[in-house]
């Protein structure tokens, strides 16, 4: 398996013991050796959905990890990113896409990456292979 992308989906898994793809989650995260990409626009999700304590703990423990595995790409959040997936969110009228996707399909086409770390349907959508599926 080459370098794939890791969307919120599959961090809100990895740290959620009772979610019904962490054990996958779990496995990739063992098994996978190739680089795995991420923007900071996923990790601010992240650190969203995961505010309140307890997981805030844990949450913040992750993002404190992230940069320092050698795994891990984060793409840093500059302005031109941004404007390009605005620019992506406002041509695909017909879609309920988020912005912070818009900005990850932006940076998998940039990278050539075509599998994601996600359950989510709306990678599909947009031509990419939604691993945790």
């Amino acid at each position: 398996m080459s370098v794939v992308f890791a969307d919120t989906f599959y961090f809100l898994s990895l740290m959620n013991r009772t979610d019904r793809t962490h054990a996958r989650c779990i496995q990739f995260s063992q098994e996978h050796r190739e680089t795995i990409v991420t923007t900071a626009w996923v990790l601010v999700e992240v650190a969203d959905a995961w505010s309140a304590p307890p997981q805030r703990i844990r949450a913040g423990g992750l993002l404190q990890e992230l940069p320092r595995n050698p795994r891990f790409r984060i793409i840093p959040p500059t302005q031109s990113l941004l404007e390009r997936g605005i620019e992506f969110y406002i041509d695909r009228r017909d879609k309920k896409w988020s912005l912070t996707d818009c900005i990850s399909f932006v940076v998998m086409e940039n990278e050539g990456i075509r599998e994601a770390l996600t359950g989510d349907h709306d990678f599909e959508q947009a031509g990419f292979v939604a691993l945790l599926k």
